[in-house]
């Protein structure tokens, strides 16, 4: 679970000052001169904008680059005309011209949000806050150079977050979504770094791929990674925590809801490859930098003059025309670190992972870290992933965690709680932050089942043929005692004791289109435990039947029925005549 950074501010936080510190950023951000010497998340913000141990790796983007570029001070609505073309974003652009999102993009964040309202409909997720976040990103999948698919048409990259004015985050992917095998940088319309795709990714365009370089994928990855630790988005201080989780940032909080609240009054879809593209970056002053373009194959682009990545010159580096060689920078020796250290994960004494569905299961990961030779490694942080086809989930609801080791070595995962799909599924534990040898756990989750049956209440009393049986037949499923809620069940008219075949002829249930039918499937207990069978009818058969109701666990009741015949009432005799003899 990706920790939270800086404070939650109190919920029901007034927007005014939210508004004041938007304009003020905005403000810093058009400013001539104003500058950042200090790399990316300084800014001229001060140095607690970013978390205190100067690393990403629990954030989406990894602390990346962001453009800064602010929406018009007028609102869309008092905006000019829309301009004649696409423009570089600057100051002076109008309000038309910001508002408008490229069409597929556009619909991916939508559509992403549409599919979060379902699945997590406490959440209330706006679309308007996705779009927020891309805009600041990526400039919108750098203006909407996207194929019909949704997919970039080249590769949006991050700078390398090697340390030198970025967080250190070493290779996590072998350079599969950066193409980087040394350094993670953040990747695609969204800007996730790999370490937190491999978690949070989601396939958004139903390919069965999770591509961060596709704003359908992209977007309903960011849309779950928002809505985290049961956040209400529409209560201000969630809202806040989830974008400071995204990049932790206070001028990146106020720059995406600066946009945010733009697109709330206004928004328009505009052709695919002809959006406002920023122009001015996080780490930089209000000198415009070259834009992203569709065959740099990089995000945010560099400034000339500068090297995010602390390249020195004559090894690859950019430098400013005519400006001679820019000095290079010491390397400081790097201190190892308890991560450093670790050779690979072992089992920390977990044992059998198995629950019913619903319940949380008796038993948590337990891993340790170790060194090659063995020994224990505390204070390293471990991501616990939970994979397959099942909705368990960490106590909060979430998929993945975060735990430290302790002074033995041992990271422990928080509970493990059954959904309702019963199934097999895996738990995997990483090391944060480096590529070594993790641990699988494999679980299971069982259906719900009861062990005892009993039938509420008496017996139907007997009915007659061709008619209806009075009452109603109720039972109730416990399991080792406590009530059994939500247990499956199965109701058949059984040829005998002995022969749980179905029977031919007899009493009988009646299915939505009228018709008879003897066997009740897909039957389940309600929250007291009990089942409360439909109506029965009779037909022509006269005799006694077996009505048999089994639950998942293998809790049986069998309920006799009678069906007889109605006695024929005695017909009156005649009196005998009196021909009045005497």
């Amino acid at each position: 679970m990706a920790a939270h950074f800086g404070s939650r501010l109190r919920k029901g936080a007034a927007n005014t000052a939210v508004a004041a510190v938007a304009v003020a950023a905005m403000a810093a951000s058009q400013a001539p001169g104003t500058a950042a010497e200090n790399g990316r998340g300084v800014d001229s913000q001060s140095a607690s904008d970013t978390d205190a141990h100067g690393t990403g790796e629990d954030s989406a983007t990894g602390n990346s680059l962001y453009y800064t570029d602010l929406p018009p001070l007028n609102s869309p609505v008092e905006s000019s005309a829309p301009s004649a073309g696409p423009t570089t974003g600057t100051s002076g652009t109008t309000g038309d011209s910001e508002s408008g999102i490229p069409a597929t993009v556009l619909d991916a964040y939508q559509k992403a949000a549409a599919e979060i309202r379902q699945s997590k409909p406490g959440c209330n997720l706006p679309w308007e806050l996705l779009a927020a976040i891309g805009k600041v990103e990526s400039g919108h999948a750098s203006g909407g150079r996207v194929d019909a698919e949704g997919t970039t048409y080249s590769k949006i990259l991050g700078p390398a977050l090697d340390g030198n004015g970025f967080a250190l985050i070493k290779d996590t992917d072998n350079g599969l979504y950066d193409g980087d095998s040394t350094y993670d940088r953040a990747v695609g319309p969204m800007q996730f770094i790999p370490s937190t795709w491999a978690w949070a990714g989601r396939d958004g365009n139903g390919d069965g791929v999770k591509d961060p370089n596709n704003v359908y994928d992209a977007a309903l990855a960011a849309g779950h990674y928002l809505c985290r630790f049961d956040r209400d988005l529409s209560v201000q201080s969630d809202m806040n925590a989830a974008v400071l989780g995204y990049n932790n940032s206070q001028a990146y909080l106020s720059t995406v809801l600066s946009w945010y609240d733009y697109y709330r009054k206004d928004a328009h879809s505009i052709p695919d490859g002809t959006g406002t593209l920023p122009s001015h970056r996080s780490d930089e002053g209000s000198t415009p930098s070259p834009t992203p373009t569709a065959t740099s194959g990089s995000g945010p682009a560099k400034k000339p003059g500068k090297s995010p990545s602390g390249n020195k010159p004559g090894s690859g580096g950019s430098s400013s025309p005519g400006a001679g060689p820019t000095p290079s920078r010491p390397t400081p020796t790097p201190t190892p670190t308890p991560t450093d250290t670790v050779d690979h994960l072992t089992d920390g004494g977990t044992g059998e992972l198995s629950a019913m569905a619903g319940d949380t299961f008796g038993r948590t990961v337990v891993v340790k870290a170790v060194t090659e030779t063995g020994k224990a490694v505390p204070g390293v942080r471990v991501r616990f992933l939970i994979n397959g086809d099942t909705d368990a989930a960490f106590s909060g609801g979430e998929i993945v965690a975060t735990a430290v080791t302790d002074s033995t070595g041992k990271a422990t995962a928080p509970a493990l709680v059954a959904g309702e799909k019963a199934g097999d599924f895996q738990v995997r534990a990483l090391v944060v932050g480096r590529t070594v040898s993790g641990v699988d756990y494999p679980a299971t989750v069982t259906e719900r089942r009861a062990d005892t049956l009993v039938r509420i209440g008496d017996a139907p009393p007997a009915c007659v043929p061709g008619g209806e049986f009075a009452g109603q037949i109720v039972v109730k499923a416990t399991y080792q005692g406590a009530v059994a809620d939500g247990v499956a069940a199965t109701a058949t008219l059984v040829k005998a004791a002995d022969n749980p075949s179905e029977a031919g002829a007899g009493p009988y249930f009646k299915d939505a289109a009228g018709n008879a039918v003897r066997t009740l499937t897909g039957l389940r207990t309600d929250a007291g435990g009990l089942l409360s069978l439909p109506k029965l009818y009779a037909d022509d058969t006269a005799g006694t039947f077996l009505l048999r109701i089994t639950t998942a666990g293998g809790a049986t009741v069998t309920v006799e029925l009678q069906v007889e015949a109605a006695t024929p009432s005695p017909t009156p005799s005649s009196s005998p005549s009196s021909d009045g003899a005497s």
